[in-house]
């Protein structure tokens, strides 16, 4: 392949991964498909008939969009099984270790890490690598009351609610949650056998093992242990082969009376793709929100960061910082962090002056967070539609072009997938986010006016009025 033919491949996957998210891309199109271009034919290789049906039936027309958006064409497409190949040592999308690993991070036989991954049960003595978190440690406020009670119900009897879901946005202490309850189960004196592992661990395992013919050893692994944790359940969307195989998963646990517990961002009915079955099974045990939490549980989780961290920080310093980050506890985390190393390298003490020299550009960049929501909000505002105006399926000018204008600031303003946005503004696909895109551009570009809200408007103006709304939103 010419080295022309090797940049243009390398841009069509750059179109496709931000077409598919980067995510799927990853899973589906890492170091084990190989894509050439040569005499106007893009051949696709991959290493079993399972990924070449996939591939071909679910992605060959994010292929030709991503080929068209890209060279202007689509080549002719030709999906090869490549089953000669010979096999190598995993390696992750770019050619470096696999994903989800460093260089240095191998997995001695034996240890906790391995068994997470693996389903083996964990000896009593070996510990996690990395150290888990407990449930002692999770501050409790009324954002978290219920999922925290079902949480203990799940550790003093497990399987009695099974499987259990607990859902809501980043940062609201769902990953600690599931931690604590792998901790509390594995130091129990009942010896039971636990795993904890994402989504995206789940279904990588799955296809490794449909890949490797190891579909049999991948089952017992998962379906033999009293605990099975999955976090970041909404990764399944739309992966139908590994949706299937979870669900087979759940059932087996719950005719044997063991634990499930599972974690996402939404509730399972609301999760994009999921599938009805999936979501019935998920919705027969327990489902509970995590919402974001407020003030005073803010202020009670930056006081315990800080006494993990060993910084001294006075009660008002705390209140500062939970007044001012508003959004997880990741933000919360790193403004401590920025006072200790501030601390340390000035010699002073942590106090409310200092905080507000020391944290003043992340206020600032917390302060200009933007989610689609707020797009969709100021956007309404702006041309006096109503609320869910821009997610109904209405086509009149007066309601698709502040839509496709709202995609096209959701494309500057956040890092949201095309098939996010798509989503987001009434279950559209990702080609009409990257349509709405190009049409806007075009109105930039010839200075053109558009009817928004039945009057025509300026789009510069239109933009200005928009962004002066989020500004102040």
């Amino acid at each position: 392949m010419a080295t022309d033919d090797k940049e243009i491949v390398s841009a069509l996957r750059t179109a496709l991964a931000d077409r598919v998210g980067k995510k799927r891309f990853d899973l589906w199109f890492g170091a084990s498909t190989r894509m050439e271009l040569r005499d106007g034919t893009l051949t696709i290789g991959v290493p079993s008939p399972f990924l070449l049906d996939w591939l071909r039936g679910s992605f060959r027309r994010q292929i030709e969009a991503a080929c068209v958006g890209a060279l202007g064409h689509c080549p002719r497409l030709e999906f090869l099984l490549e089953q000669t190949r010979p096999r190598s040592v995993p390696v992750g999308p770019l050619g470096g270790p696999p994903r989800g690993k460093r260089a240095d991070d191998t997995v001695r036989p034996g240890s906790a890490q391995a068994a997470q991954s693996t389903g083996e049960a964990v000896p009593a003595d070996s510990a996690p690598r990395r150290r888990f978190n407990n449930l002692e440690s999770f501050v409790r406020g009324p954002c978290n009351r219920l999922a925290v009670a079902a949480v203990e119900m799940v550790c003093r009897r497990p399987g009695e609610v099974s499987p259990l879901v607990v859902y809501g946005p980043t940062g609201v202490g769902k990953s600690h949650l599931l931690e604590g309850i792998w901790t509390a189960v594995r130091g129990s004196r009942h010896g039971r056998s636990a795993v904890y592992l994402t989504a995206e661990q789940f279904a990588s395992g799955f296809l490794q093992a449909i890949r490797g013919s190891g579909l049999p050893s991948f089952r017992r692994k998962y379906r033999g242990v009293d605990l099975l944790i999955i976090d970041d359940l909404q990764f399944l969307g739309g992966k139908r082969y590994t949706q299937m195989e979870l669900l087979y998963t759940i059932d087996t646990l719950l005719r044997e009376g063991r634990q499930l517990v599972l974690a996402g961002d939404r509730p399972p009915a609301k999760m994009c793709d999921l599938g009805p079955e999936l979501t019935a099974r998920l919705e027969s045990g327990m489902v509970c929100p995590i919402e974001p939490p407020d003030l005073e549980t803010r202020t009670a989780i930056v006081a315990q960061m800080a006494r993990r961290l060993e910084v001294s920080v006075p009660p008002a310093v705390c209140r500062y910082i939970a007044e001012r980050f508003t959004q997880h506890a990741r933000e919360l985390s790193g403004a401590l962090c920025r006072l200790k190393a501030t601390s340390q390298a000035t010699h002073q003490p942590v106090t409310v002056a200092m905080a507000e020299e020391a944290l003043d550009d992340l206020v600032r960049q917390s302060s200009r967070v933007i989610r689609l929501a707020d797009i969709e909000k100021a956007v309404c505002t702006a041309f006096g539609l109503e609320p869910d105006t821009l997610q109904s399926g209405r086509k009149a000018k007066n309601v698709s072009q502040p839509r496709m204008l709202a995609m096209w600031l959701a494309r500057k303003y956040t890092r949201a997938a095309l098939t996010e946005i798509g989503h987001y503004f009434g279950r559209r696909s990702h080609s009409t986010v990257a349509a709405a895109k190009k049409r806007v551009d075009g109105w930039l570009s010839d200075d053109q006016s558009v009817e928004l809200a039945d009057r025509p408007t300026n789009i510069h103006e239109a933009l200005r009025h928009v962004e002066q709304c989020l500004r102040v939103g």
